[in-house]
């Protein structure tokens, strides 16, 4: 991976790390390559049974497009007569916001800092977010001229409801983390010092967890949303199939029945 991004796995956590801290983390191509990856592998990676996706630095936690680049990329587009600038989307964002929503395992996003645009995104895709005393978000989209991207026009509304969602992005602002854990935006507040630890303490008892309930749940959550009630019962009873026939929910009811803490295998 590109070291505009690190990437680490440990003890079933994938580590996903956002390293341009001196550009507040924002998306030039390299780092929208590397994070595409870097998601892509971890969601595929069955020894990964959890993923943290996280920001190096204190400002930011990710400003979305690199708007240096951008400008030099459109620049570039009208000399040619091209228009491979605002294929990003599909190229980039796209995948990368497909692979944290979808991903058969819990997603959290420790959000460190100013999350904008693509970052807001980033962070609404994944399953939870603990967010710093000192955080911020902000839709930005329509202060450059552009509609949502990041699939932002999908989360935001189911988080905080369409109408709230409108005048978040008709008229973009700054949102403090305590208005952001009242949006439902936030899951938690906790102080900047411990948001690493907190996040990873989080992270690492959902990989110690039973991987394929928690990939249903995401799964039967995402379906319902998009589905009327008699479809939404009829996908309950096939992912509840498929969570009772795993070894977890074996181990589960033995560790319940013995009053045991019960030890996961992730499948």
């Amino acid at each position: 991976m590109a070291d505009t991004v690190l990437y680490e796995v440990s003890d079933g956590l994938a580590t996903i790390t956002l390293n341009r801290p001196e550009a507040m983390n924002a998306l030039n191509i390299e780092a929208k390559v590397a994070l595409r990856d870097a998601v892509r592998a971890a969601a595929a990676d069955d020894a990964v049974r959890a993923v943290l996706l996280t920001a190096a630095g204190e400002r930011a936690f990710c400003v979305g497009q690199d708007l240096k680049e951008h400008i030099g990329l459109l620049a570039s587009d009208r000399e040619t007569g091209e228009s491979r600038t605002m294929s990003t989307v599909r190229e980039h964002y796209n995948p990368i916001v497909r692979a944290l929503a979808e991903a058969p395992k819990p997603v959290v996003a420790a959000v460190n800092g100013v999350a904008a645009g693509a970052g807001l995104g980033f962070a609404l895709a994944a399953d939870h977010r603990i967010v710093a005393e000192t955080a911020a978000f902000n839709t930005s989209f329509a202060g450059v001229a552009l509609s949502a991207d990041s699939g932002v026009s999908w989360t935001l509304p189911r988080v905080v409801g369409p109408g709230r969602a409108a005048d978040l992005l008709l008229f973009p602002r700054s949102i403090d983390a305590r208005e952001a854990y009242d949006l439902g935006i936030a899951n938690r507040v906790v102080p900047a010092a411990d948001l690493r630890a907190e996040a990873e303490r989080t992270a690492r008892a959902l990989a110690e967890g039973p991987t394929v309930a928690y990939a249903a749940l995401k799964e039967s959550m995402a379906y319902g949303l998009t589905h009327s009630l008699a479809e939404t019962l009829e996908k309950e009873d096939e992912l509840q199939a498929r969570a009772g026939a795993s070894q977890d929910h074996g181990i589960a009811v033995r560790a319940f029945v013995d009053k045991e803490k019960p030890k996961y295998l992730g499948r």
